[in-house]
């Protein structure tokens, strides 16, 4: 287009056979439209240009999101616990979209400057070459102020990316602790903190805005210092004849072709450098290694025999001993169950038989097999869990309850058996909506007690070989407590089943019963011969019977 007003111009100046004003004004007609079709075709493939480059980086975005996601779905037990939720959700989430930022516009106008440099300069030279290097003597300023820019973006992205997982952990903690903050009125000092992070955001955001607003006017200045550059020296080559007038406007338009290229130089580095550290943050998930891994996947079919062999574990942080030397053997169909006080190591016990997590010492083994060299993936379908926090999603009832069903299809009549069981049917039907009553997050419009059997009815209708009730009856009185254990020994009578406890009510009607104590085993036997023993077993049952 340059090149175009370029030879306009000239022949303007040239031409002297334009008799009439019809004749000037056909001919400003006839350059007018070629050159606005020329504008047409720029704006056509440009529209290409983003069409191709931007739609990408979308595609890609979505196939990152996903790579990360099957990354937190793969890694184990420990990592979560290492690893804070809000954390997680910004490297998913605003991570990702800064990526996205450097592989969309961050590409496509690099693309541009690199292609139109070439294309403009090389154009230039062919005009004149003296003038072309004039035009071009303040880039090795700007490539110094580049180099420069990039370094502290850097440094200043890094901060501030920091800061944001530190202010998202903050928002998720207090949005899911909000009742206990209202409970004890501290909305001003989780108000402060929240602000201090914040405050502390817009700190480093500012640095790293002010060294953006500095770089942008600097490169703007240099591009029209080359512009005031071409008028002046370019003015004296006309004077002399080395030169045409029509060079000079094509020379003026090519600068400014390349002035939004190279204005946006630091804009584009922010982008690349605050891509560079949210791609590294993303890398450092994506390069974590579970430490539970499913070696096996051939078929297995759980037969009901569980056994722990010398089994000790160290957690890794902390280097509490959780669980030492513990050694027991369940029977197909047993009902097994283990007691302790608070922090004696129960829920461990449970964590290490569904392979959260691998014992530091010994050997657990599933019918025979050893747990490390099972299936898991189908021991776990084989299991239906009930876990000491209970967790609802936000959805139906119906929907939480399917969630433990390895079927496809769950009929009303079954998820009415199955609440009946885990006695909360009474409680469903109550509800305006029955089945399809909305809970909110965690289950919040239910009781505790509620909850608690609506887990229950998730585990029983995955109608499982091995059910595993961790705790999960605390929040029941001891009428309802018979009630569903009643229907659970019916259900569970040709299963083998593990009830973990801290209630004797509970467990007393077990096969077998282990009393544990800061991890190792000290009673083991059924509920009458633990009674006999006079012991630790005894002690629990007398002081829990006075209290009753």
């Amino acid at each position: 287009m340059p090149m175009f007003v370029q030879n306009t111009v000239n022949e303007l100046f040239e031409k002297t056979d334009l008799k009439s004003f019809l004749d000037f004004f056909t001919l400003m007609l006839k350059i007018g439209g070629f050159y606005m079709f020329l504008a047409f075709m720029k704006g056509f493939f440009l529209f290409l240009q983003r069409q191709s480059i931007i739609i990408m980086s979308r595609l890609i975005e979505y196939d990152l999101k996903n790579e990360v996601y099957d990354q937190y779905q793969k890694l184990d037990y420990s990592f979560f616990k290492k690893n804070n939720t809000g954390d997680l959700m910004n490297r998913i989430t605003e991570d990702v979209s800064q990526v996205r930022m450097y592989l969309g516009p961050g590409i496509m106008y690099t693309i541009n400057l690199v292609i139109l440099f070439i294309m403009v300069v090389s154009q230039m030279i062919q005009i004149n070459g003296k003038l072309t290097f004039f035009v071009l003597l303040p880039l090795p300023l700007m490539s110094f102020l580049i180099y420069k820019v990039s370094s502290k973006m850097n440094k200043l992205s890094h901060e501030v990316q920091k800061e944001q997982s530190n202010m998202s952990t903050l928002i998720q903690e207090f949005f899911s602790g909000i009742r206990v903050i209202k409970a004890y009125s501290r909305e001003n000092e989780v108000k402060e903190k929240f602000n201090n992070s914040a405050n502390e955001y817009h700190t480093r955001n500012m640095k790293k805005v002010f060294v953006n607003a500095m770089f942008m006017p600097t490169i703007t200045f240099l591009i029209g210092l080359s512009t005031l550059i071409v008028i002046y020296v370019g003015g004296f080559m006309t004077y002399n004849n080395s030169i045409s007038l029509g060079e000079i406007i094509s020379f003026i338009m090519f600068v400014n072709m390349l002035t939004w290229p190279f204005a946006s130089v630091g804009w584009v580095t922010s982008i690349i450098q605050s891509a560079a550290v949210s791609q590294e943050r993303i890398n450092e998930f994506l390069r974590e290694k579970p430490e539970i891994k499913n070696e096996n996947n051939s078929d297995f079919q759980f037969q009901g025999t569980i056994e722990f062999k010398n089994v000790s574990y160290t957690y890794p942080n902390s280097n509490i001993e959780a669980v030492h030397n513990l050694s027991f053997k369940i029977n197909k169909g047993d009902t097994f169950a283990v007691i302790g006080r608070t922090g004696s190591g129960k829920s461990s016990i449970i964590n290490l038989l569904m392979r959260q997590f691998d014992p530091t010492l010994g050997e657990i083994f599933i019918d025979g097999i050893n747990l490390k060299e099972v299936n898991l993936d189908y021991f776990r379908k084989q299991t239906g869990v009930v876990p000491q926090d209970v967790f609802l999603f936000s959805d139906t009832i119906a929907n939480n309850i399917k969630f433990g069903s390895n079927e496809e299809t769950v009929s009303i009549d079954e998820l009415i058996l199955i609440t009946k069981k885990a006695h909360v049917y009474q409680n469903i039907d109550a509800f305006l909506d029955k089945f399809e009553t909305l809970l909110g997050e965690r289950g919040v419009n239910l009781s505790g007690g509620q909850k608690q059997r609506v887990s229950i009815a998730r585990a029983l209708i995955r109608k499982p070989s091995l059910l595993i009730l961790d705790d999960c009856l605390s929040a029941v009185d001891t009428e309802t407590e018979e009630i569903i254990l009643a229907n659970l020994k019916n259900e569970t009578s040709l299963k083998t089943s593990v009830i973990v406890s801290h209630r004797i009510s509970t467990i007393r009607n077990a096969s077998k019963i282990i009393v544990i104590e800061n991890g190792c085993k000290v009673e083991e036997g059924s509920h009458a011969e633990l009674i006999n023993l006079k012991g630790t077993y005894s002690e629990i049952y007398a002081k829990q019977l006075k209290e009753s």
